[in-house]
């Protein structure tokens, strides 16, 4: 049986063991410490917002998930539970009826579920300032980590960027684009940046405009306004359903094929899928898009070259291309843009020889 002597120095031994395996770990971020972007234990989230007039007869629970949208229903609803979700400084219960104009605010701790570590994964920053970052996502990339996808994520590759970010909302993300769409996004770098916007995206001031190729002859531009809500009958999929929200989508023929056509999409509102779902709901899904496409098939009059390139097409051939805001330093409009990404061009100089 060792002495306490030798028990000491085994446990000497583990600890110095244990060292080694984590720094190891986080030898690309330098010394042992606490890994950057990782919150402390009394770090608090601190946001507020206001309801609109409009916002009247909600429940506190949806204000909540309206006005904070960064974080899921269940967690907000804990927050008001616990007191930390306030309206007007009192604490309220979960169905609470909005009168209209009271503040919101959170006043929460950063459990450590929230946490997400940092990672050396390349991004293509378009511009940055004290305020924002500006990126142009690739495809493939998911944007914040959810079930099935812990990391490698657009928010640990921003907080490898910049670790103080670990200090906002989602890592200052205030909108996402689908997995495999590629193109512009911002991302607040403040907290004031954070909720100008989101406020902008809220209350639609942020422009934002897509290029896509669907599939089909689409004769001229037009408008889709139809709601969008989970699909009745598969909940991984959106669908345009009476009981959805209010959707938007403006679209313009940028050029047509013989069985595709090159459009711009511009977006009124923000809803889960919108371009894909509207597109597909009007007869000419996205091409290459896995979830509301269909694989096309040889018509008479369309050339076999064109729909094999539809089909080969490995994602939604969906990008966003331009950005709009108002910055939220200067107060200035500001525009961005992000270039079609290889995959895209690729696509369209094989499509150009059938163009009408």
């Amino acid at each position: 049986m060792p002495n306490d002597n030798g028990f000491r120095r085994a446990k000497e031994g583990k600890r110095f063991w244990i060292y080694v395996k984590m720094n190891t770990l986080f030898r690309g971020w330098g010394q042992l410490r606490t890994p950057p972007g990782m919150p402390k234990k009394d770090e608090r989230i601190r946001i507020s917002a206001r309801a609109a007039s409009s916002h009247a007869g909600l429940r506190l629970d949806q204000l909540a998930a309206v006005l904070f949208s960064d974080y899921s229903r269940a967690r907000l609803q804990k927050w008001i539970r616990s007191g930390e979700l306030t309206v007007d400084g009192q604490v309220a219960g979960l169905t609470h009826r909005i009168v209209g104009n009271e503040t919101l605010r959170l006043d929460a701790v950063a459990l450590h579920q929230d946490i997400v570590l940092p990672q050396r994964i390349a991004i293509d920053i378009l511009y940055s300032d004290q305020d924002i970052i500006v990126v142009n996502k690739p495809a493939g990339l998911v944007v914040h980590p959810a079930a099935g996808n812990p990391d490698g994520t657009l928010q640990n590759a921003l907080l490898n960027f910049d670790e103080s970010l670990a200090a906002l909302p989602r890592s200052g993300i205030v909108h996402r684009l689908d997995k495999d769409t590629s193109g512009v996004m911002v991302v607040a770098r403040s907290l004031r940046a954070h909720h100008s916007l989101v406020d902008q995206i809220q209350s639609r001031k942020v422009s934002r405009v897509y290029r896509a190729v669907a599939t089909g002859n689409i004769v001229a531009g037009g408008t889709v306004e139809a709601s969008v809500g989970r699909h009745p009958k598969d909940r991984k999929r959106m669908a345009v359903v009476r009981s959805g929200k209010h959707a938007v989508s403006h679209y313009r023929v940028l050029k047509r094929y013989n069985g595709a056509t090159y459009l711009e999409v511009a977006l009124e509102t923000g809803r889960t899928h919108q371009i894909r779902v509207h597109m597909a709901h009007i007869g000419h899904p996205l091409a290459g898009d896995p979830v509301y496409g269909r694989s096309p098939k040889t018509r008479r009059g369309v050339p076999a070259e064109l729909v094999e390139a539809i089909r080969s097409f490995p994602r939604q051939a969906l990008h966003a291309h331009k950005l709009k805001l108002i910055h939220p330093g200067s107060q200035m409009e500001v525009k961005y843009q992000a270039p079609l990404p290889d995959d895209l061009d690729r696509l369209l100089a094989m499509l150009e020889p059938f163009e009408q």
